[in-house]
């Protein structure tokens, strides 16, 4: 029985006119509380044409929701400083009433090459994209000693932890990873975990086996932990059919990628499920993954216009969910 359904967005935008997309993403945000999803999730798209800054985009929807659990998924730590990122973190959680769900992951940024004389001018050969990175965010967000410093200067008041201080967040972290260790290091450190709908062909080249290995070792290392499952999901019930001619071509189009690992790293790629709710709802409850899980973040389509975003959560609500067993928040 699926327990929580909640959908994952890019956020694309033309650069010509960038507020009309990223209103569109708000107003997807506040069609999601409506229908009754249990969470509403936002990716990172660096010097592209998605959402760069999601923690300001959830600082609206905080404004423009009431109920609905707003996420990262994921912020590429790599980007960010750690005290910082805790620091805007928190306030947002704070405006969202304790709704906030950061997602995050570690490595060096994507093209980092490209990057990272803009990105770090004057210390890109030492900067560390290892977990000791999480580790400092993880103790900021906690509320430890981020320096020895406090008391008053003058007329102003210094703390040694990180302002505002949000009570609850530290239990809503999320890790978002793609390989075992991932999972394992996730669990052992008291985070959530978010699989992907990309994984590291390590033990095996099959899709549903390895995110159910990654399910199973954070769920051995931290039992009380939360696991949602990322894949990308197209319910077609009631869409026109120049929509169903389009999502069956985005599937097709990148299922060769699908069939065996990509690249060095070896990268498996989930196939797209296209269908009616029925359809997609028998592979659902087949995948070796899904049945051990009963948290979902399905991933729209980077590519489509707002109404098929209307059409494909309003179906994944309506329709979908309650297939699946899940019954919408009130």
């Amino acid at each position: 029985m699926l327990r929580k359904l909640g959908f994952l967005t890019i956020g694309l935008f033309d650069e010509a006119d960038p507020g009309r997309g990223h209103e569109s993403t708000l107003e997807i945000i506040e069609l999601g509380e409506r229908l009754g999803f249990d969470s509403a999730w936002l990716r990172h798209r660096h010097l592209q044409f998605g959402i760069s800054s999601p923690v300001a985009v959830l600082a609206a929807a905080t404004q423009r929701t009431s109920r609905i659990e707003l996420g990262t998924a994921v912020t590429p730590l790599g980007w960010e400083n750690p005290l910082r990122l805790a620091e805007d973190l928190a306030t947002v959680d704070i405006l969202s009433g304790g709704r906030l769900n950061p997602g995050i992951s570690v490595g060096p940024p994507m093209q980092y090459e490209q990057v990272k004389d803009a990105l770090y001018p004057d210390s890109a050969s030492v900067e560390d994209f290892s977990y000791t990175r999480v580790e400092r965010f993880l103790a900021a967000v906690r509320g430890e000693h981020v320096t020895d410093f406090q008391g008053t200067v003058g007329f102003e008041q210094f703390s040694h932890r990180v302002q505002p201080h949000s009570p609850g967040l530290a239990s809503r972290l999320w890790y978002g990873g793609g390989s075992l260790r991932s999972a394992q290091w996730a669990g052992e450190h008291g985070m959530n975990f978010l699989t992907s709908s990309v994984v590291k062909a390590e033990e095996s080249e099959d899709f549903e086996q390895i995110q159910l290995s990654h399910v199973r070792a954070f769920r051995a290392a931290h039992p009380a932990g939360r696991v949602s499952q990322g894949l990308v999901v197209i319910p077609t019930d009631s869409a026109t059919a120049s929509q169903k001619a389009k999502y069956a071509a985005y599937a097709e189009k990148r299922l060769p990628r699908t069939q065996a690992p990509q690249g060095p790293a070896r990268m498996m790629f989930a196939p797209d499920l296209v269908g009616s709710s029925e359809e997609i709802a028998s592979r659902l409850t087949a995948h070796a993954a899904f049945q051990e899980i009963d948290e979902v973040a399905f991933a729209l389509p980077f590519t489509f216009e707002h109404e098929d975003y209307v059409q494909i959560l309003t179906d994944m609500a309506q329709s979908l969910g309650p297939v699946l067993g899940w019954k919408p928040a009130d």
